[in-house]
């Protein structure tokens, strides 16, 4: 095992059906998690097929734990569920997951919103795992992640995705912000539905990097959207586990 360094691994650009899932967790369970995560669920999901792309603590909600994996296609990600629920590691460990948490339904199935839009991981390394008995610092780099979930009327999304490109990529860019990824909603069936996800949303999906509180400032509110919401926009400011490849 590799430990206190860089994984050497290169990673592919990211999938093109990405899950954004977000766990409500018992109080103070969220450090139990993200420990047995890093450490038994990452590598071995990756084996299936699938990419593990980033793992998160919200940063305004003590008991959330928020987390993207990505898979090539729906029949792929269909194989590698398949492949990982029922396989040895989720069984071995599957107890003591659930029980850090209330609720793991809330998951929205994405696609990249186009064509270059999804996560270019191309190059990145993950942190190995981390010594026994060494602590891990809980956010190593400065600044944060921040996913804006806007949930978008029927038909509105060619709309606010030109609005989106015109305005506010520019001013995210102008700001020393980064966009990491941008997304809409796959609407194909659910190729497992052993887990759920919340098939009658329709949204346009950011994630942005910002390198501290004073870059969010100034990049001020998303453009003039209202025509196009069927309700307000959410806000995720996150901050990556020790070994989230997204970063």
């Amino acid at each position: 095992m590799f430990l206190d360094s860089a994984i050497n691994q290169t990673f592919r650009l990211a999938s093109s059906v990405v899950e954004l899932r977000q766990y409500t967790l018992k109080p103070n369970r969220r450090e139990t998690l993200i420990a047995l995560f890093d450490r038994e669920f990452v590598e071995t999901q990756e084996a299936t097929g699938m990419t593990v792309i980033g793992q998160f603590r919200d940063l305004d909600r003590p008991d959330m734990f928020v987390w993207l994996r990505g898979f090539e296609d729906m029949a792929a990600r269909r194989r590698a569920l398949t492949a990982f629920y029922e396989g040895p590691v989720w069984a071995a460990h599957k107890d003591a997951a659930n029980a850090t948490m209330i609720d793991s339904d809330d998951v929205l199935l994405l696609r990249p919103a186009w064509a270059d839009a999804g996560f270019n991981l191309t190059g990145l390394q993950r942190p190995a795992i981390a010594a026994p008995g060494k602590a891990s610092n809980e956010n190593p780099l400065p600044g944060f992640v921040e996913i804006s979930i806007h949930h978008l009327r029927r038909g509105a999304e060619a709309g606010f995705v030109e609005a989106f490109r015109r305005e506010a990529a520019a001013r995210l860019a102008a700001h020393g912000a980064r966009l990491l990824g941008a997304f809409t909603t796959e609407h194909a069936e659910n190729t497992f539905p052993r887990l759920p996800v919340r098939v009658d949303e329709n949204v346009f999906i950011t994630v942005s990097r910002f390198d501290d509180e004073a870059a969010h400032a100034r990049h001020g509110s998303a453009p003039d959207a209202w025509p196009y919401l069927a309700k307000p926009t959410q806000t995720l400011r996150l901050a990556p586990t020790s070994r989230s490849l997204l970063r």
